[in-house]
C-alpha cells in the first residue's frame, strides 16, 4: 500500500493485488459492502493519517479505479457534498459507530495497462521482448522523471495480455498513475507504435 498526498484535502492510495489478497479480498469484493472491505478502508485512512497527516473526519469522496495489472487506485477527497450517499460502512453503523467514515464512493474499472520504467535503457530491453507480442500498439509518456508505457489491450487475446503484463512486470514497476493523469500532466513522447519505434531505433543494452 502506497500513499501519496495530492493536495491539502486529497490523497491517492495504491493497492496492489497482493495488498488485497493478504487481507482476503478479491478484486470483485471492492464492489460490495462487506465488513472486510470496510476494514480495509479504515486501515487506509489510519495509515494515511500516520504517513501524510491526512485527517479523514467529515465527508469523504472516494474514487476506486481498478486496473488490470497493477491493482487499484483509490483517490480520497475530503470535503462536502449536497446529499448523503451511505457508501461503505453504513450497514455497520450500529455496530461500529466510532469507526465508520461517511463516504461517497465511486467505482470504476480501466483496461489500460500502465507500467513505469526508471531508465530508458531498461525500457529498451523491455521493448525488444515486447516487439514479438505487440504490433501497432503502445504510447510512451514521461511523467515524474519516469518513462511510462501505456498499452490498451482491447484488440488482444487474454493469453497475450497476460504475457505482456508478465514482461512489463519483469522490467518495470506497477504504477498508480492513470491514463487521465498522464494525458493532463505527463509529456507524450511517442503517440503510437511505441514498442516498435523504440525497438527499431535503439539496440539492446545487454
Amino acid at each position: 500500500m502506497r500513499i501519496e498526498r495530492l493536495g491539502q484535502d486529497k490523497i491517492r492510495i495504491f493497492l496492489t493485488f497482493d495488498d488485497l489478497s493478504e487481507r482476503g479480498i478479491q478484486k470483485e469484493d471492492m464492489w460490495q459492502e462487506i465488513p472486510k472491505v470496510h476494514d480495509l478502508f479504515t486501515e487506509m485512512m489510519d495509515q494515511a493519517y500516520k504517513e501524510v497527516g491526512f485527517d479523514a473526519t467529515g465527508p469523504l469522496a472516494v474514487e476506486v479505479i481498478a486496473l488490470p495489472a497493477q491493482g487499484m487506485v483509490v483517490i480520497v477527497t475530503r470535503g462536502k457534498y449536497d446529499h448523503h450517499h451511505p457508501g461503505f460502512g453504513s450497514p455497520y453503523e450500529d455496530e461500529l459507530p466510532d469507526e465508520v467514515y461517511e463516504m461517497e464512493v465511486t467505482l470504476e474499472s480501466s483496461d489500460t495497462i500502465l507500467y513505469s520504467f526508471d531508465d530508458f535503457e531498461t525500457l529498451i530491453d523491455a521493448a525488444h521482448v515486447l516487439k514479438h507480442m505487440l504490433q501497432d500498439i503502445g504510447r510512451l509518456y514521461k511523467y515524474n522523471n519516469k518513462w511510462i508505457l501505456q498499452v490498451d489491450p482491447e484488440p488482444l487475446e487474454e493469453a497475450k495480455i497476460q504475457a505482456i503484463i508478465a514482461v512489463m512486470a519483469e522490467f518495470g514497476n506497477a504504477t498508480p498513475v492513470t491514463s487521465a493523469v498522464l494525458e493532463e500532466y505527463g509529456s507524450l513522447v511517442i503517440a503510437e507504435n511505441a514498442v516498435e519505434v523504440i525497438s527499431s531505433h535503439f539496440k539492446l543494452q545487454n
